[in-house]
C-alpha cells in the first residue's frame, strides 16, 4: 500500500520533479513515473511534455494510469504546457489545456499565460522572469508560484525572493540545464534529416546527445529542439543559503539515474544535513555527470563545482 506523504512546511522545504525533457522509452517513462510515486520523497510531480509535440502519442496511453498513481501517492500534480508551440495544433493543445478545470497547469510559454487569464497556475523556468516587475506582473495575472530561469546568480534570486510578496519561489536545483529553444529540430538535422520527417531520432537517448568541441572539450547536450548544458547544475550545497533567502522550493530535472535517491539526498539536505555528504553521494551516483554552478555564482554557467 503507497503511503500518504504529508506536504512540507515551507520552513523545512519543498522539492518538485520536474517534467521528464528527454524522449524515453514508453514503459521506461511509465515505470519512472510510478516508482517516483511510491518511493521518491518529493511534494509536487510535473507531467506533460514541454519539448516536441511528437513525442506525446507515444506515451499517452500510460498519462491517466500515472496520473492516478501521483494522486494516490498524495503527490501535488502540475500539467506542463509546451515551451516553444510552432502550429495550430500545438496552440489548441495548450488551449484545451488551459480550459480543465481540474489541473494546475505549468505554463511554460507566454502564449499559454494569455490563454490561462487569471486562472490559477504557475509559471515554469522557460519563461523569462529576470525582475521583480516581471513577477508582480505574473502575480497580478493569477500566478501562485515560479521557477525562476536556471541562469540566474544567487544575488537576483535573493533580489527577486525579497520583493516576492505572497508568490511562491521555486528554484533550478539538480539536472541538465535548458538553455534555448528552437522551431527547428537539432537532433534531426544532426542526422541529416529535417523535423517533419524526424524518423524519431530522439528517441532512447536517455540524457541527451551530446556535443564536443574540435578540441574534444564537451560542450551542450541536443534533446531535440532544446539546446541542454552538457554539465549538470547541482546547488546541493547551495540550499542552506537559498533558504536564508527566502527560497524553500528546489526543482530537481529528470536524468536517468535513479531520481528516487536524488530526491532522498536533496531532502536529508533541506532537512539540514550535511551539503558535503550529500555532493558525494550524487557524485557516485552519477560518476559520468560533471555538476556545474557557475551561473548561480555569476560566472560561466558551465563553471564545475568548487571541491
Amino acid at each position: 500500500m503507497t503511503r500518504r506523504r504529508k506536504t512540507l512546511t515551507p520552513s523545512k522545504g519543498a522539492i518538485t520533479l520536474g517534467p521528464v525533457l528527454y524522449n524515453w522509452e514508453p514503459e521506461v517513462w511509465r515505470d519512472y513515473y510510478f516508482r517516483i510515486a511510491d518511493e521518491a520523497p518529493v511534494d509536487t510531480v510535473v507531467v506533460g511534455e514541454v519539448v516536441c509535440s511528437k513525442r506525446e502519442p507515444f506515451f499517452a496511453p500510460h498519462v491517466e494510469p500515472v496520473l492516478e498513481r501521483l494522486k494516490r501517492a498524495g503527490k501535488e500534480i502540475l500539467l506542463a504546457t509546451l515551451a516553444l508551440p510552432t502550429n495550430r495544433r500545438e496552440s489548441k493543445s495548450i488551449r484545451d489545456l488551459a480550459a480543465e478545470d481540474d489541473c494546475i497547469v505549468e505554463a511554460n510559454d507566454v502564449s499559454a499565460l494569455a490563454l490561462l487569464g487569471a486562472k490559477t497556475h504557475d509559471v515554469g523556468p522557460f519563461v523569462n522572469v529576470y525582475n521583480e516587475g516581471t513577477l508582480a506582473w505574473l502575480a497580478a495575472r493569477g500566478a501562485r508560484r515560479v521557477t525562476l530561469p536556471v541562469e540566474l546568480s544567487f544575488e537576483q534570486i535573493a533580489a527577486i525572493s525579497a520583493a516576492r510578496g505572497k508568490i511562491d519561489l521555486e528554484v533550478f536545483a539538480f539536472g541538465r540545464a535548458p538553455l534555448a529553444l528552437s522551431a527547428r529540430c537539432y537532433s534531426a538535422r544532426a542526422t541529416g534529416l529535417r523535423k517533419d520527417n524526424c524518423q524519431f531520432v530522439c528517441a532512447g537517448i536517455g540524457n541527451g546527445t551530446e556535443l564536443a568541441t574540435l578540441e574534444g572539450q564537451s560542450f551542450l547536450a541536443l534533446n531535440g529542439t532544446t539546446t541542454m548544458s552538457s554539465t549538470w547544475v547541482n546547488l546541493a550545497r547551495h540550499i542552506p543559503a537559498l533558504k536564508r533567502a527566502g527560497i524553500h522550493r528546489f526543482r530537481l530535472s529528470p536524468q536517468l539515474i535513479d531520481m528516487v535517491e536524488v530526491a532522498s539526498i536533496f531532502r536529508r539536505v533541506l532537512d539540514g544535513g550535511d551539503t558535503k555528504k550529500a555532493m558525494r553521494e550524487l557524485s557516485l551516483l552519477a560518476p559520468h555527470a560533471v555538476f556545474s554552478d557557475g551561473f548561480h555564482r555569476a560566472i560561466a554557467g558551465a563553471a564545475p563545482v568548487a571541491a
